[in-house]
């Protein structure tokens, strides 16, 4: 059962978010209202650089007792559309000192301005950007939630049509695989989604995709060749519109003889680990997945 302020928190995002037609609002009202609560600096322990240069843009979120060389590299969710490293700071922040690591939050092009694939060729970017800055892949989990959980599966079937070296893994919270929106989840959890009604996904996915096809696997990565990934570790809903998109996802990576983990909670709305100062249950969440985290990054033992 979920817990008082997880309940709070859905009644506040049906009544604040839910409540308006998302899939038809300028993308500068969604933007500017998921930075509204952003906080403007890190808490204690963690430290915060702004990243800008030519072709790479976003926020360093460093643990001062961050084991060596251990990196999260994140892409934020909010349909391609919307949502920026400073919105998703609660969550990267959170991220950063429960797993002791330097988190590098990715400010990608958005759409409608920057369709399908900008986002890919951002991530890609940055991807190749870290590596030469020294970064070791070994040392390294690839995250993300929402649009951000799927652009995180589109860079590694990016960096392995590059011949790139793998991340140690990969952090995926509700991820939005199927642009397509063919899972049964989407009409069948309609009602029981905190924050998303299925027209919100079914018209959204277009301010994205533009002519592209759906089911490109570097837009719904669950029509992709999913061999030889790395470990991944899922959390989602069993509330929320997109369950079938990491279900689905969850089944096809160990058809593909990769390790998947899916974690499932009830009551909760989707992304919920991203609010770990607004509940419980998601910073049980963070906690799951910096313990990940650190067992890919070849140290157990955690602050």
């Amino acid at each position: 059962m979920a817990s008082l302020r997880a309940n709070f928190f859905n009644w506040y995002i049906k009544a604040t978010f839910r409540s308006k037609p998302i899939h038809l609002m300028p993308p500068k009202s969604l933007r500017e209202g998921a930075e509204k609560l952003a906080p403007e600096k890190p808490p204690a322990g963690i430290t915060m650089e702004l990243v800008q240069e030519p072709n790479i843009r976003g926020e360093w979120h460093r643990a001062v007792d961050a084991a060596r060389g251990r990196t999260v590299f994140y892409m934020h969710g909010g349909g391609y559309v919307f949502g920026s490293p400073k919105s998703h700071r609660d969550a990267t922040f959170a991220l950063a000192k429960q797993a002791r690591a330097d988190v590098f939050s990715l400010d990608y092009r958005l759409a409608p301005e920057n369709p399908f694939p900008a986002a890919v060729e951002d991530a890609v970017m940055a991807y190749e950007w870290l590596l030469g800055q020294g970064r070791d892949p070994e040392t390294m989990v690839l995250g993300g939630d929402s649009a951000g959980g799927g652009l995180t599966l589109a860079l590694l079937l990016s960096i392995k049509e590059r011949n790139l070296p793998m991340p140690s893994g990969a952090l995926l919270y509700s991820p939005w695989t199927d642009l397509a929106a063919t899972g049964h989840s989407i009409k069948d959890n309609d009602a029981s989604d905190a924050m998303f009604k299925a027209v919100y996904i079914v018209e959204g996915a277009k301010r994205y995709l533009g002519d592209a096809d759906p089911k490109n696997p570097l837009a719904s990565p669950l029509y992709g060749d999913l061999s030889g990934l790395p470990p991944i570790l899922t959390f989602a809903s069993k509330a929320e519109v997109l369950l079938d998109d990491s279900v689905r996802l969850h089944l096809r990576l160990e058809e593909a003889s990769v390790d998947s983990t899916l974690i499932l909670e009830d009551g909760l709305c989707h992304v919920w680990p991203i609010f770990p100062s607004r509940f419980p249950e998601a910073m049980m969440a963070v906690e799951k997945a910096a313990s990940f985290i650190s067992k890919q990054t070849g140290e157990n033992t955690l602050k």
